[in-house]
């Protein structure tokens, strides 16, 4: 059964496979490449005709694979615990200091509470942990609606924003 995620504000179906080698693959799907396996499966995608996209942990730098930014329309950062916060830092600062437009999901031990801080450091897509309900989960993306510090998709704080 396909999985479900939530994308900008939408329940949708993942389409992306999670690599699990580097020939298990045809090159009509959407691949997600753990980073461990990415420096090996990249020659091999040149005529790729799905998506591709990097999966990395929140203590990965940015710069182990910042030159590929431009070639990938996927980067996950997975949560191994929904306490460890390192993901949210990367995230921020692909968007940010990196300019990373392509979509960033977060995978793992992600849950409804998380995802409202999640989106506010860049996060667009969040794959919530199957054992939650996902319909719940996304109206936690509402659960605010004030904001008063900036962030990633509003650069002022409110009391420099004008009325």
């Amino acid at each position: 059964m396909p999985r479900k995620l939530i994308k900008d504000g939408a329940i949708i179906e993942d389409t992306f496979l999670l690599l699990e080698s580097s020939s298990e693959f045809t090159s009509q799907q959407d691949l997600l490449i753990p980073l461990a396996l990415w420096n090996e499966t990249k020659p091999l995608l040149k005529d790729h005709k799905g998506k591709i996209g990097i999966q990395v942990l929140g203590e990965t730098e940015p710069s182990e694979f910042a030159d590929d930014l431009a070639a990938v329309d996927l980067i996950a950062i997975d949560f191994p615990a929904f306490k460890d916060g390192r993901g949210y830092s990367l995230a921020r600062m692909l968007r940010q200091k990196f300019n990373y437009g392509g979509e960033l999901r977060a995978t793992g031990d992600v849950l409804r509470d998380q995802l409202f801080y999640l989106y506010r450091c860049g996060f667009n897509s969040f794959a919530v942990r199957e054992d939650r309900c996902i319909e719940d989960a996304l109206n936690g993306l509402k659960d605010f609606s004030v904001l008063y510090q900036a962030d990633v998709h509003q650069p002022k704080p409110i009391y420099q924003r004008r009325s």
